[in-house]
């Protein structure tokens, strides 16, 4: 079933599980993201917590919220990608992001609405433009609200170039063409196995 495909109600059906979701990881992850506030404000300056913007649903910008995983003011002038032996990278965002827990702010999204459980991660206005120069399809990854996880994240990973971006696209765009309740739910068993292998960067 394609994204075209799904009925109202299987819209609102996906909206009221982010909703639980979102509020329920906010509740009980709200300790572990201040002892790793207060960590990230310890080994360097800077805020603990960084927002960014991204293109979301219907290509809308919208803030994420991120705990800050690389020192204050890593990037100066054009936008990087970042790669598991990037030296900006603190320790404790090293540690973060082996298990993704950097974006555990990222509920706060989920609950806004700007993101879902369940969708293609956002990316930077800067690095779509170039994704899109090679693969004008990218563009079907905005019909549906960017996730906290995805298809291109737990069979890809991160992507540290724009070939790399595209190659976990291609994943995401199969997602996008076959959304379902099921497809999330396996998608959220293989983010769980991914999270307790810390198989991050």
């Amino acid at each position: 079933m394609s994204v075209r495909d799904q009925s109202r109600s299987g819209y609102l059906m996906k909206r009221c599980f982010d909703i639980a979701v979102s509020a329920i990881g906010l509740t009980l992850f709200a300790p572990v993201m201040l002892v790793l506030g207060v960590i990230v404000k310890i080994q360097t300056p800077g805020p603990a917590i960084y927002s960014q913007e991204r293109i979301g649903y219907r290509q809308k910008p919208f803030n994420i919220y991120k705990l800050r995983s690389m020192i204050d003011g890593a990037e100066c002038g054009e936008p990087l990608l970042s790669g598991g032996n990037d030296s900006r990278i603190t320790p404790i965002g090293r540690f973060m992001r082996r298990y993704h827990l950097d974006e555990l702010p990222n509920f706060w999204n989920v609950l806004k609405g700007d993101m879902s459980v369940v969708g293609p991660r956002p990316e930077r206005k800067f690095f779509i433009d170039k994704i899109v120069e090679v693969t004008p399809e990218y563009t079907l990854l905005h019909q549906v609200r960017p996730g906290l996880t995805s298809l291109g994240m737990v069979k890809w990973g991160y992507a540290s170039t724009i070939e790399e971006l595209i190659g976990r696209m291609r994943y995401d765009i199969v997602y996008v063409r076959n959304i379902s309740p099921s497809l999330d739910f396996k998608i959220l068993f293989y983010t769980f196995h991914m999270l307790i292998k810390g198989e991050g960067v």
